[in-house]
């Protein structure tokens, strides 16, 4: 059973995640098999040699991962959290599409890749969070 009625009032609760939504995180398409989340890239997310923070990509993923598990079970608050770098950005817009790799009775695992706005893979997000 969704815990959202609809995306808009999944994207009012997720304005609470400041961090994300302050730095221009996205949510674009939520349903219970599967989160998008988009972010526009400008100078704010570049580090020192130019390039896209991988916080910034983390960021991204990681609220992908948090829209779709808490539309699933609310609250379910990460447990463990990979991420495999696969690329540095060319374009100038990411996006992350999570989807449920298995939905278990306490614990959900979450697979998010990220791409950017030109196809190019970027990273791949493994997240299990523990439905409290």
């Amino acid at each position: 059973m969704a815990t959202f009625k609809d995306i808009e009032e999944a994207g009012e609760y997720f304005k609470k995640d400041r961090f994300a939504t302050d730095n221009g995180v996205r949510l674009d398409e939520l349903s219970e098999e599967k989160s998008v989340c988009s972010l526009i890239l400008d100078d704010s997310h570049k580090n020192a040699n130019g390039g896209i923070m991988g916080g910034v990509i983390f960021t991204l993923a990681d609220f992908a991962f948090a829209t779709l598990s808490n539309i699933v079970h609310m609250p379910t608050v990460a447990q463990q959290v990979s991420i495999n770098y696969l690329g540095a950005p060319k374009g100038d817009k990411l996006v992350a599409t999570s989807m449920i790799k298995k939905n278990g009775r306490s614990s959900i695992i979450i697979n998010v890749d990220v791409v950017d706005d030109t196809g190019r893979d970027i990273a791949q997000f493994i997240g299990t969070g523990f439905k409290l």
